[in-house]
């Protein structure tokens, strides 16, 4: 089905962003997480293309085949200029669809949700998958509240020293490091030792992890580097200064939610309680769904490919006959 995948460059923003398009029908956008690639969506990509839809896989910006932004620069890698690229992209690849489907992951799911707050016009539903919304603190910025939780070596706050975690990783090989992060299965936090960020022991890849996916990815890490992804963990304190004027803002738009019950997003502090008690309820009024998956880890639409698509296609028909 691969072979039926468009790629092409579009101009938005100023950058020109790579993405992977296939089927016709109502536009469903796919944003992918760290350290992803569109390629992280492909068995959601044909399925839905063969179900009567058009998805849409960019890379985002500082991304694989993405360029046209200064990776030196953090703060080029704020959420609202990575959900403007999203709006111009879909300004320019489908000007008369008011508005789309949209699936995110990890951090596509953290701009999947700022999408929502910033354009609800755009956006018909969501499936978010791996990270659950997060309102704003307007009394401690996020940076100061990981270090408090987990320590020097939680590997957000290992991420902030711009080319520090970059040479490190470079001692390990790109693939390498792809693989300790594609086959993490630990629902605990992830600490990066300063000097050692992974253990010795030989990654055996997961069965739904096959080498020659893992070349791919890491063909285009060897080309674009890591510094692009890391950038977007650089500005969370920049993101959270900017977002001041959505404090206590609601996302209203129709919402499933999925995450694996082995995901280290859904076991950090507080979060299950959230999830499950009514806070997130509350700050996304139209959550509709709420799935666990058992013994499912992070990368849950690779893992559990079918489940995933049959999660998105059962609850995106049920708003596929309206605008």
């Amino acid at each position: 089905m691969e072979d039926c995948f468009e790629h092409k460059t579009v101009v938005v923003n100023g950058i020109n962003m790579h993405v992977v398009e296939a089927g016709q029908g109502p536009v469903i956008l796919f944003i992918h997480g760290f350290p992803e690639l569109w390629y992280s969506w492909r068995h959601q990509i044909s399925f839905v293309a063969k179900h009567g839809y058009r998805a849409v896989a960019p890379d985002l910006r500082g991304f694989g085949d993405t360029t046209g932004v200064s990776k030196d620069d953090p703060s080029k890698f704020t959420s609202l200029q990575v959900v403007g690229d999203l709006v111009e992209l879909l300004n320019t690849i489908a000007p008369k669809e008011e508005k789309v489907f949209v699936v995110g992951h990890d951090w596509g799911a953290i701009i999947a949700w700022a999408l929502c707050l910033f354009r609800p016009d755009k956006v018909k539903a969501l499936v978010n998958l791996s990270v659950a919304f997060s309102p704003r603190n307007p009394k401690r910025k996020p940076l100061e509240t990981l270090l408090a939780v987990y320590g020097e070596d939680y590997y957000i706050v290992r991420f902030q020293e711009p080319g520090e975690i970059e040479a490190e990783f470079a001692k390990i090989g790109t693939k390498k490091v792809l693989e300790k992060f594609l086959s993490y299965c630990n629902p605990g936090p992830l600490y990066f030792p300063k000097g050692k960020p992974f253990d010795d022991n030989p990654v055996i890849l997961p069965s739904w992890l096959p080498e020659k996916e893992v070349d791919y990815i890491a063909s285009k890490y060897e080309k674009a580097g890591f510094t692009g992804g890391l950038n977007y963990y650089r500005a969370i304190d920049l993101n959270w200064e900017l977002t001041a004027a959505w404090t206590g803002a609601k996302v209203k738009v129709p919402v499933k939610f999925i995450v694996g019950d082995l995901d280290l997003t859904y076991n950090a502090p507080g979060v299950k309680d959230y999830v499950h008690k009514g806070g997130m309820k509350k700050d996304v009024p139209l959550l509709e769904e709420v799935v666990i998956l058992e013994n499912v880890g992070h990368f849950l639409q690779e893992e559990k490919p079918d489940e995933i698509n049959k999660h998105i296609h059962e609850f995106f028909h049920r708003f596929s006959s309206s605008t």
